[in-house]
């Protein structure tokens, strides 16, 4: 079975940094565009960023310039650098992959970002 794994989460002040890690197993990685998405209290799931099988990367507008999202085909994992960090990204940050036609769908457990002073 395909398993995901997030790593990274923790408490920061407004403006620091933190990276993100999302080690996979029970799949080929290197085959799928993978995603972060997060989810604060209250809120709707939202995607944030994505990296195709080639390294392109794409972000959602409340975080691009601010976000980098990035992938080690080699480990096997998905890292998301958060910098410049706002209490608003506070959130359940998720690591995803998506690929129904292929019978792979996947959520890491969930690794929790707070933002605050």
């Amino acid at each position: 079975q395909v398993q995901l794994v997030e790593s990274g989460g923790g408490l920061v002040q407004p403006g620091g940094s933190l990276r993100l890690s999302c080690a996979a197993s029970g799949m080929i990685f290197s085959f799928y565009a993978m995603h972060w998405y997060r989810q604060a209290p209250g809120k709707q799931r939202e995607l944030v960023a994505s990296v195709t099988t080639r390294g392109t990367a794409k972000y959602a507008d409340s975080v691009k310039g601010r976000f980098t999202i990035s992938r080690d085909n080699a480990k096997k994992t998905v890292y998301l650098q958060m910098n410049s960090l706002k209490p608003e990204d506070t959130a359940v940050y998720y690591c995803n992959v998506n690929a129904p036609a292929e019978g792979l769908v996947a959520w890491g457990q969930g690794t929790l970002v707070t933002v605050s002073s």
